[in-house]
């Protein structure tokens, strides 16, 4: 008889002790979840439109032909030195794809920058209001409401979004790294835990710029002249022109974006 008992499996102790563990977590976890649900609900109901600080008639959008571009990036290092981006966050970016088997190769290029949609999931899932959508068609943040949940990057299905951790190239930023730039309407210096530090960053069509009256950097220094960027609302212009023969990305998720398409249709 002994010998039997031997075979038997062990009982666990302290059980009641591990059992109310993962009760109490448990609870936690469904009360947490029923607070952002409520944030997100709330942030559902908020009005998109930033009229305080949008009074502009205009709607900006951007075409860019496929048949132009050349991947040379000078878009990627033109829009890093304006908005001074740290390491890891590219507002764009040229995604490169081969195609064929040797000798017939060809390279594809496909510049993906924020789609600035008409119907943005982002603000959608922002619990905050941060993300919201300007008359002028542009997205954009406010740092000073963000709390770098990332919900919006989650939901943005263009990948367009990065968090800023707080990197920088050197140890010590160097003169350029710590010299003032814009976003928005804001002017920042690159200091420690200072927003945009710890804050969601994107492509805003270099907004600051458009109120001087210039287009973004990406635009002015293509060397392909691949992108076309402008006003949709003025009908006499060269994007109003061509933007019906446009395709946008991911265009089945009902997304509608701003930033479109010439040439071949890809995806990424």
């Amino acid at each position: 008889m002994k010998e039997e008992q031997k075979n038997y499996p062990k009982i666990a102790k302290n059980t009641t002790k591990v059992t109310r563990k993962k009760l109490v977590i448990t609870s936690m976890l469904g009360a947490l979840g029923l607070v952002m649900g409520e944030l997100i609900r709330r942030g559902n109901d908020r009005d998109p439109v930033i009229a305080k600080v949008d009074t502009s008639m205009s709607k900006y959008g951007m075409v860019i032909d496929l048949d132009r571009c050349i991947g040379c990036n000078a878009c990627t290092i033109a829009c890093k030195q304006e908005n001074n981006t740290p390491p890891e966050i590219h507002y764009n970016v040229v995604i490169e794809k081969e195609e064929g088997t040797f000798p017939h190769v060809r390279k594809m290029f496909l510049p993906r920058i924020c789609m600035q949609c008409d119907k943005p999931p982002c603000v959608k899932v922002c619990p905050v209001g941060a993300t919201r959508k300007r008359n002028n068609g542009i997205v954009d943040i406010d740092y000073a409401t963000c709390i770098g949940c990332r919900y919006c990057m989650t939901a943005c299905p263009y990948g367009a979004r990065s968090f800023d951790f707080g990197v920088n190239y050197y140890k010590e930023p160097t003169q350029f790294e710590s010299s003032v730039y814009y976003e928005y309407e804001n002017t920042y210096i690159r200091e420690k835990g200072e927003a945009p530090q710890n804050n969601v960053r994107k492509c805003h069509y270099c907004s600051h710029r458009l109120q001087q009256g210039k287009k973004p950097a990406c635009v002015t220094v293509c060397l392909g002249k691949a992108r076309i960027f402008g006003d949709l609302n003025d009908k006499d212009s060269i994007i109003s022109r061509v933007v019906t023969k446009s395709w946008g990305l991911k265009n089945n998720l009902g997304t509608e974006p701003r930033t479109r398409y010439l040439g071949e249709r890809r995806e990424i």
